[in-house]
């Protein structure tokens, strides 16, 4: 069995020679194996045993067992103690995925404290495939009937082309001492409720249900490289970066791919988006615009506009408003950047007609000038007309989405709108033929967008 696990490790290039291997060792039968195979093989390794005191006095007999079994062997041996039930409560994990947590919190640092190549952990090919059924019970995607990878990371698990039966052979064969965890032979836990049985009712309608179930994982795992393919094209081609920490995504040209509330699934999923919620999103890609999606427990919200989606990070709630006085040289207090200048009018001034700037007399002012977001029932004059115009209508007719409506700025001269930040200026304020005074604001974005 060693000539097989070795070329599995080169195969799949998970163990080099020279630097150490931290091993977790329980004392149980198949980190036993992987710890005599790999020491054997001639990999530098370093026994880690975690004592998570659940089953009393055993779990202490369990750790006497380990530190004499690698002493034997003469391979440095780490162990370290943990209250798992008190932080299974403290956050509200169960016992299993509890004592995951910290036993991988721990392998870790003690990687980085020899400068370990890897943490290699024993699970096997019948762990593999508890993995599929119990996904499947769940209800997974693709990911979860791919079964346990050869590698996650720094996590290696050379005993994946082996079963149970295998390493039970071979401890025989090898006359390999071992203790048995009381736990695995009660169902109390789901996986070991698949493990006595489940798995024994499947062999009765298939005795080779355990090959079975690895070549079939072995299959999904190409088709999940295919499906990788297709997301990342997909989120190239779909997923638009706005500005910082604004993407956009085109329902069109979403509703044209192949599995459209998949890819949309996958596309929100790194900002926090449940499946559920994402099924929710796609459903309302027909309705009206401007309903709003929370990602739970980001900081990130999606929200609905006529033709696309905008995922951003949720804005800070506050009426807070800034004051511009008329001797201001600095304005780094601002939420957004501008510049002031005040010149005398003469025949050679030059107006800069862009929309990042915009020219006042200065004798209509009246400071402080007030920068806020816009208000339901605001107006202004736009440059070049005479009647009033609601702020929301001009948003209407310019096409403004709801992303950009959130993040337009108003400055304001007492309870009159000078202009709309990086879009248009009120008409009342332009410079006269009499006009003395121009008083000049620049607006400098920080990206490509106005807004």
């Amino acid at each position: 069995m060693i000539p097989k696990i070795s070329a599995y490790i080169e195969t799949h290039r998970l163990l080099t020679s020279g630097k150490p291997v931290i091993v977790g060792f329980s004392g149980g039968g198949d980190s036993v194996t992987l710890l005599y195979i790999l020491h054997q093989s001639g990999y530098k390794c370093i026994a880690a045993h975690c004592n998570f005191h659940l089953r009393a006095d055993e779990s202490d007999l369990d750790e006497s067992f380990c530190r004499n079994f690698a002493a034997q062997y003469q391979i440095p041996f780490e162990k370290t103690d943990f209250d798992t039930a008190s932080y299974a409560s403290r956050q509200h994990l169960s016992i299993e995925m509890a004592a995951r947590d910290l036993r991988y919190e721990w392998f870790e640092t003690l990687r980085k404290k020899y400068d370990a190549q890897a943490i290699a952990v024993a699970h096997h090919r019948d762990d593999s495939n508890e993995t599929i059924l119990l996904n499947m019970i769940r209800g997974t995607g693709i990911r979860g009937l791919c079964g346990i990878r050869s590698r996650n990371g720094r996590i290696v698990r050379p005993l994946l082309c082996i079963g149970k039966n295998d390493i039970n052979r071979f401890l025989a064969k090898q006359q390999l001492p071992f203790v048995t965890d009381s736990t695995n032979l009660s169902d109390e836990y789901t996986r070991n409720a698949i493990r006595l049985r489940l798995l024994p009712l499947m062999k009765e309608v298939n005795p080779s249900i355990d090959e079975a179930i690895a070549r079939t994982a072995a299959h999904l795992a190409d088709v999940e490289n295919i499906y990788i393919h297709t997301i990342e094209s997909a989120r190239k081609k779909l997923l638009t970066k706005i500005e910082d920490d604004v993407f956009g995504i085109s329902i069109n040209e979403l509703l044209c791919q192949t599995s459209p509330q998949t890819i949309l699934y996958e596309l929100l999923l790194p900002f926090g988006f449940t499946r559920h919620l994402s099924k929710d999103i796609f459903h309302s890609l027909s309705g009206e615009s401007g309903k709003i999606f929370d990602a739970p427990h980001t900081v990130y919200q999606l929200v609905k506009d006529r033709t696309s989606l905008f995922i951003y990070k949720k804005p800070a709630q506050t009426t807070e408003i800034y004051q511009i006085t008329e001797n201001d040289t600095d304005l780094s207090y601002l939420p957004i950047r501008l510049s002031i200048q005040k010149i005398k009018v003469n025949n050679t001034i030059q107006i800069d007609k862009s929309r990042t700037t915009a020219t006042f007399d200065y004798e209509k002012i009246n400071f402080p000038l007030i920068l806020r977001k816009w208000h339901t029932g605001d107006w202004f004059i736009p440059f070049g007309m005479k009647g009033r115009k609601k702020i929301s209508d001009y948003f209407t007719e310019h096409k403004f989405n709801l992303l950009q409506k959130s993040k337009a700025w108003l400055l304001c001269s007492g309870n009159d709108i000078l202009w709309i930040i990086g879009e248009r200026a009120d008409n009342r304020f332009r410079l006269e033929n009499h006009t003395k005074n121009a008083f000049i604001i620049k607006f400098f974005p920080t990206n490509h967008c106005n807004q």
